[in-house]
């Protein structure tokens, strides 16, 4: 998906299920999801949506 796209995505996400979003390039473009399910390169992360810190 474009990274606008997932950059709305994961700012909504992180504010609907109150928890730690990230954003992350693949080679199809962009993707969203939870911190807690990623278990890959973390030199992909291109962004964290944390709804707790403001």
């Amino acid at each position: 998906m474009p990274l606008s796209t997932a950059q709305s995505l994961g700012w909504s996400l992180a504010r609907t299920m109150m928890t730690v979003i990230i954003l992350i390039e693949t080679s199809a473009g962009y993707s969203v999801m939870p911190l807690d399910e990623f278990d890959g390169d973390p030199e992909t992360i291109v962004s964290e949506y944390d709804p707790f810190n403001r």
